[in-house]
């Protein structure tokens, strides 16, 4: 099982804390959060992960090198930000072999049990299952109506009319199907470019567990008494 844990953001909300030390290695109750994610791969039975990294690389390569326990971990540098759609793009050979994968946003903390949302996929097998939660102001967020089958009827990036409190929550399975949705630009952008596409063959996975964006200097401080650990 393989999964893309997207960390190559500059953290311009949370600075001034990411100009010295990138977002994924910012520590939430002392543990940074990029430690947290390998725990969780590890747990879930993840045994390779793609880490794609643009501001303080070396740290990461560095924290990465010191972290002999868990999933083995491939750190690829993006000297320019390619996206997180343009991630998945320019890394699709790694996936050849694969028929599913996760992709995860690393700015997301969580207690989402990933192996119920990973047996709803293989069972009903769309082109990608997202984990949605309800949020108070979706207009920032990625949208998502879904019908009384769970399927995906609609997703709409950052909506100036929300029509739902369903956002995308930056925990979702992937195919070969959404790979071939994804443009051939760069930089491209999973929540614009490629889900919108995929409307009616995406499942949502409704997430009621702990789950927390840290990517903003607000959330980051609430995570740092709300996150109860693993």
């Amino acid at each position: 099982m393989k999964a893309f844990l997207l960390a190559a953001g500059n953290g311009t909300r949370l600075r001034p804390l990411t100009e010295r030390m990138p977002k994924c290695l910012l520590p939430v109750r002392g543990t940074a959060v990029l430690e947290i994610w390998l725990e969780v791969c590890k747990r879930f039975g993840i045994e390779e992960v793609l880490l794609n990294v643009h501001s303080h690389a070396e740290m990461v390569r560095e924290f990465v090198r010191c972290h002999l326990i868990g999933p083995k971990v491939h750190v690829v540098e993006e000297k320019e930000l390619l996206g997180s759609a343009g991630t998945l793009l320019a890394n699709r050979e790694w996936l050849s072999s694969e028929r599913m994968f996760w992709v995860f946003y690393a700015d997301v903390l969580h207690q989402v049990d990933l192996a119920a949302m990973w047996k709803m996929h293989e069972v009903r097998n769309p082109a990608a299952t997202l984990g949605v939660y309800r949020v108070p102001d979706p207009g920032r967020c990625g949208v998502v109506t879904v019908n009384e089958a769970g399927l995906v009827t609609e997703f709409v990036e950052k909506p100036a009319r929300p029509t739902s409190d369903l956002a995308f929550s930056g925990l979702l399975i992937g195919t070969h199907e959404l790979l071939d949705a994804v443009p051939a630009k760069y930089p491209a952008d999973i929540g614009f470019d490629v889900l919108p596409q995929l409307a009616g063959r995406m499942l949502a996975y409704e997430v009621s567990d702990y789950l927390i964006d840290i990517g903003t200097l607000e959330n980051y401080g609430q995570a740092q008494t709300t996150w109860p650990g693993l």
